[in-house]
């Protein structure tokens, strides 16, 4: 019984790469972030960057604002299938270190 769950597990695993590589996106993306991280994608539509950010950024207000313009460009189907924020590399490097800070 614990075997064949074992190899349940690894297919679904494979599975989930097959999926995540048929969207474009690497199965790394999942399994390196850490406990109370996430993941957003900051950049040009054809030239964008992983960054991985804790979660009480989802507190801050700035950081909201983001979410909510977020939300108007791209609303919850966005086609690269995660969160993608509209602003500038630097503008977002500028932004989470400065909540960093505080």
């Amino acid at each position: 019984m614990g075997i064949r769950l074992m190899v349940i597990a690894h297919e679904k695993q494979k599975l989930r790469r097959s999926l995540l590589a048929r969207m474009g996106m690497f199965s790394a993306t999942i399994s390196d972030v850490p406990k109370g991280h996430f993941a957003v994608y900051v950049g040009e539509f054809t030239h964008k960057k992983r960054f991985v950010i804790p979660l009480s950024f989802l507190n801050h207000p700035l950081f909201q604002d983001l979410l909510d313009l977020a939300e108007e460009e791209f609303g919850y189907d966005h086609p690269t299938g995660g969160l993608t924020i509209p602003c500038s590399e630097e503008f977002f490097t500028c932004l989470t270190s400065a909540l960093n800070c505080s």
